[in-house]
């Protein structure tokens, strides 16, 4: 177990300990915008195969063990993982790495997926490593899932305080109409569903519906049924 501990500690370390905090400010300084993204996305790559592999291979120490009648609704939840993040990965977000240009407009850079949530990517990996963690009652799924839940919500903050600190006032006008919690900008009448459906369009939704159809198949046929 100590592999994946050490795994894990690692990836959360380079996001918490780095990026969107002004450590990251300060290596963009000295090395630039684009050796920096380089060199993150490297660590976080060798994170991720770090964490993967230390997962196969982690003794299995069950804790509230696997939670089979939970399956139904653990497959739902990850279907509206993947809908959000195909959709997210799919539009124009402030958010996202290299569009923060798109803050120039201010409110108005809200638009499709974005009066939903802020961040539709994190948000899904949020909700798959919620549904992994609830279904997989074991000591090594608890680490690995447990991490990558407490890394997508944690990030949703980072971000948030990164784009902060250097848009300032387009920021704001654009944090204004949106909401890092999903709809929680439109419940508060900010920001409204009908126009966030119109512009997410169907093909997105029907992109995410084919991937998860792809997961679905791929996972029972080279791993454990979809969970």
């Amino acid at each position: 177990m100590g592999p994946l501990l050490a795994a894990s500690l690692y990836f959360l370390f380079i996001h918490f300990a780095v990026s969107g905090t002004r450590w990251r400010d300060l290596l963009v300084a000295r090395l630039g915008e684009r050796a920096y993204r380089a060199l993150f996305s490297l660590a976080s790559l060798v994170g991720i195969l770090w964490m993967a592999h230390a997962y196969t291979r982690a003794p299995t120490i069950e804790l509230w063990g696997l939670l089979l009648p939970l399956r139904p609704l653990v497959l739902v939840v990850v279907f509206v993982g993947v809908q959000l993040v195909v959709i997210g990965l799919a539009s124009p977000n402030p958010t996202s790495v290299g569009m923060e240009g798109k803050l120039a407009v201010g409110a108005e850079a809200a638009r499709g997926i974005t009066r939903i949530t802020r961040h539709p990517f994190l948000w899904g990996v949020a909700l798959w490593a919620a549904a992994h963690l609830a279904i997989n009652g074991d000591l090594a799924s608890l680490i690995l899932f447990g991490s990558l839940l407490l890394l997508a919500l944690g990030g949703t903050v980072l971000i948030d305080g990164k784009r902060r600190r250097r848009c300032g006032a387009q920021w704001t006008q654009f944090a204004a109409v949106t909401s890092g919690i999903p709809f929680a900008a439109i419940a508060a009448g900010r920001n409204q569903l009908g126009p966030a459906l119109r512009e997410i369009g169907v093909l997105r939704p029907l992109i995410a519906v084919v991937i998860y159809a792809a997961i679905f198949v791929l996972h029972g046929r080279y791993g454990a049924p979809l969970t």
